[in-house]
């Protein structure tokens, strides 16, 4: 990745807190270890389908509610066709390529000033420093709304630093359906020895963010926990390997790499639709995770 000047990397933020407990979102308790930033895998093709095993983990399947099937294909195209019905209006400034998201007020969006701010920045950093990712700031968005509603419908300062520190779920085997995960900072970033959780609204698992830790609000640090940092961080992840967004089979495989799971992209990319088009997303674009 190319970047418009050269600057020195980010501190990378360690947090001070050790305590043994932390904010745990009911949404975030409920999800797979995918909602744990992390996990690779591999998605040698997007015709997955989601369907009900007996609550068991499999490359091409994950376990959310009983005869909830998802097909990528079909998802992808009624989004497609619904995007067209209702064309976003132009900004006065289109973004590169000609990507504009619609020019109705963040907050009739259900989406909160300070998270859209860094959506946008995001978007426009992405554009110099990866152009051939082509990310939008709606499917940032998307992963913004699925993992903390929006750092809990927009509970950050003015810089973007949560007012209160954002957790996921110990991933220490206890509950069903995420992974065991060892500890692999110390507790720096997560406040924890012995096991990991994802830190931050965007919920990175430590190592992972520790790799692609970007500043996004120019403070030199990078902390998960600021949601400049941790948007700009979810899209250099998003666009590693030389993804193409603008594919909607390429923009999926980036979603399953974020989280393992058919119903999460089917959700992720129902929000982005959603913040792109004004245009609510219906309750079957949004299986449960």
């Amino acid at each position: 990745m190319g970047r418009h000047r050269k600057q020195s990397p980010p501190t990378v933020r360690r947090s001070s807190v050790l305590a043994l407990t932390g904010l745990v979102p009911a949404g975030l308790v409920a999800v797979n270890t995918a909602s744990a930033v992390g996990t690779d895998p591999t998605a040698a093709s997007v015709q997955l389908h989601l369907t009900s095993d007996e609550g068991e983990d499999h490359d091409t399947s994950f376990a959310a509610s009983a005869q909830t099937v998802v097909d990528l294909d079909s998802l992808t195209h009624a989004m497609a066709k619904q995007s067209r019905a209702v064309p976003p209006t132009v900004k006065t400034v289109a973004l590169p390529e000609d990507r504009v998201p619609s020019d109705l007020p963040a907050a009739q969006m259900g989406i909160p000033g300070i998270a859209h701010a860094a959506y946008v920045a995001a978007e426009e950093a992405l554009a110099v420093e990866n152009p051939t990712c082509h990310m939008p700031w709606t499917v940032l968005a998307g992963i913004g709304r699925v993992e903390s509603t929006h750092i809990y419908n927009g509970k950050a300062d003015a810089d973007g630093n949560a007012l209160d520190p954002v957790y996921g779920p110990v991933l220490d085997g206890t509950l069903a359906g995420n992974n065991v995960i060892h500890d692999s900072d110390s507790g720096g970033l997560d406040g924890l020895s012995g096991y990991d959780r994802a830190v931050g609204p965007m919920q990175f698992l430590p190592e992972t963010w520790t790799h692609y830790a970007a500043d996004g609000n120019g403070d030199g640090i990078a902390d998960p926990q600021n949601y400049y940092d941790a948007t700009l961080t979810a899209g250099k992840y998003l666009c590693d390997g030389g993804l193409d967004m603008r594919d909607l089979a390429q923009q999926s495989r980036a979603i399953l790499r974020y989280n393992n799971s058919m119903a999460y992209v089917a959700n992720v990319m129902a929000w982005a639709n959603s913040y792109g088009t004004g245009i609510a997303p219906q309750p079957a674009q949004l299986p449960r995770i």
